[in-house]
């Protein structure tokens, strides 16, 4: 191996006489003699015990450190937080989701720039490490693979696969008498059986299935089982991979290309994916420097159809995906179809057209992945919604099972608390937009997500009757007629924040449009009197990320150039 172009960090670091005070602090944490002639490869582990999604990713460190050291490199694994949005959710500390995937991405670039590493191999399984990770793998562009940890076994009651979807709507249930105290503990108790990430296609195995068609992570990576001989193996492959990487030069942003995000958002729309791909696919490509807006994934959607009948609209879990062969045929039918670029190069080293060469189809007994001349929605599910009432976007996830087109009296609520509150109690009736403001990336601060509301809507037996508006955001767990991302939002003048009680709202996910049905001049004397609220922080991390962060229709990032 040549030094000059395998190591051009680490050497920096370790070579040379006035770096022996250097080589001697790495001596103490293992390294040899032969280990400071080598590249040296971070592995960044977001395992905790704060949630099941990573809590056995420790394990998969240790596995791609094998395959990274079994190459003639060597590793160093360290860490990185994670929250947990499952936990969080419905509580003041789920202003810190989408504020982590920032502090993720800051971590690792920052321990992957002060160590000088050669390349780069992160393992995520949670909403927001996911595009942390690999925000700071674009920003970096030193060879490098994502890993994904893997989604979670489903719980089992009364026959019925479960997961953590199906607690939250229990929740709607017991509210509205349909099932009692006793019958919500069983749920809870078994809808999350040990570790992995949320089961049905939220947001963790939409993040992992579109890193895996942006061409990041190894063919297979984004389904599999977190706890398998298929996940240890994928794990320890990408330390493999990783080295063939920096051998041969090949860098992240030699694969993420335009046309490359193309693909993850073609694939986030076939498997019905989660509104929050939105805000995350913006935000690796801004990091990547690439070219995207939400409007691409309007273009992109007139042409590609949904064909996944996975939770939360459909029937199936993960778990079932990952039993018929994964993400790899549903590939090979999209680059048939035409509907994929063949020609993006991945981390295999190989393009995407040349990793899918003899990839079989899915048996013909199945009827998860349906064909593409006969798909569950011949457009996408993924509808970014323009009007008075979202004149910079919105994003909307309409699977067509509860209607195009939605009319209906505004309801509205300053948080998600009281929003949940007072569908619980009964205030929220047929023929209401639940409108529920406040909540954005610079009003929250943070831009929760409304699973708690809209799965309450649900699980009350109101998903057809009602929608839910919001300049928050969903979990990839929220299903009904549901939009959010709505901006401007409140905090900065937009039309959402003079809403009132009984205002005529109409939304159209044919013509993707959302508008407060008043007069122009009623409009804008309200928001002439308009006066924009002192944020709600002012010192910590939520008042930084208040000042620094930008409009979710452009990813909520943070970077200091906007």
């Amino acid at each position: 191996m040549e030094n000059c172009s395998t190591r051009p960090y680490s050497s920096i670091i370790n070579d040379g006489s006035d770096r022996a005070p250097n080589r001697s602090m790495l001596r103490a944490v293992g390294f040899n003699d032969e280990d400071f002639k080598k590249p040296v490869v971070g592995v960044a582990s977001t395992w905790s015990m704060v949630t099941p999604c990573n809590m056995h990713i420790d394990k998969l460190a240790e596995q791609a450190g094998e395959g990274i050291d079994g190459n003639d490199g060597k590793s160093i694994i360290f860490g990185t937080i994670t929250v947990s949005d499952g936990i969080s959710m419905g509580t003041p500390g789920m202003r810190y989701s989408l504020v982590s995937r920032e502090v993720i991405a800051d971590s690792i670039e920052t321990v992957t720039g002060a160590q000088g590493f050669d390349g780069v191999v992160a393992i995520g399984g949670c909403d927001k490490n996911m595009p942390g990770c690999m925000m700071a793998i674009a920003r970096m562009d030193r060879p490098a693979v994502f890993v994904y940890g893997g989604t979670i076994l489903p719980g089992l009651h009364n026959d019925k696969p479960m997961d953590i979807v199906s607690v939250f709507e229990a929740v709607g249930r017991h509210a509205n008498k349909q099932i009692d105290d006793e019958e919500l503990k069983k749920i809870e108790s078994c809808s999350i059986p040990g570790a992995g990430s949320c089961g049905g296609m939220y947001t963790a195995n939409t993040m992992a299935s579109s890193i895996e068609a942006l061409g990041m992570s190894l063919p297979d990576s984004s389904a599999q089982l977190a706890v398998s001989k298929d996940k240890a193996e994928d794990a320890r492959l990408a330390g493999d991979a990783v080295m063939d990487l920096i051998k041969k030069g090949i860098k992240p942003r030699d694969i993420m290309t335009r046309e490359a995000f193309e693909n993850a958002i073609t694939v986030t729309i076939a498997l019905g994916g989660s509104t929050n791909a939105v805000l995350h696919l913006l935000a690796i490509a801004h990091s990547a420097e690439v070219e995207l807006s939400i409007d691409d994934f309007t273009e992109i959607g007139k042409r590609v159809p949904v064909l996944a009948d996975l939770k939360p609209s459909g029937k199936y879990n993960m778990s079932h995906f990952c039993r018929i062969g994964g993400l790899q045929p549903l590939l090979k039918r999209l680059l048939d179809a035409g509907l994929l670029h063949g020609n993006c190069m991945t981390v295999t080293g190989k393009t995407m057209a040349e990793n899918l060469n003899g990839v079989k189809d899915y048996s013909s007994n199945q009827d998860l992945v349906h064909s593409i001349d006969n798909p569950i929605k011949k457009d996408s599910h993924l509808r970014i919604l323009y009007g008075n009432l979202a004149k910079n976007g919105s994003v909307a996830k309409i699977s067509g099972k509860e209607g195009l087109k939605f009319s209906g009296k505004a309801i509205v609520y300053e948080s998600e608390e009281t929003a949940l509150n007072g569908i619980l109690e009964g205030e929220v009736e047929k023929g209401h937009v639940v409108v529920v403001r406040n909540e954005g990336p610079k009003g929250g601060p943070g831009m929760r997500e409304m699973l708690a509301p809209t799965a309450a809507v649900m699980g009350k037996g109101l998903g057809k009757e009602v929608a839910l508006i919001t300049d928050g955001r969903f979990s990839g767990g929220s299903h009904g007629f549901v939009v959010g991302h709505i901006t401007p939002e409140a905090a900065e003048g937009g039309v959402i924040g003079v809403l009132k009680n009984g205002d005529p709202i109409t939304i159209d996910a044919e013509i993707n449009e959302i508008n407060l049905d008043l007069p122009t001049s009623e409009i804008d004397s309200r928001l002439a009197g308009f006066v924009k609220p002192a944020c709600k922080e002012s010192r910590g991390i939520l008042a930084k990320y208040a000042k620094l962060v930008n409009s979710a229709s452009l990813g909520a990032v943070t970077d200091a150039d906007l």
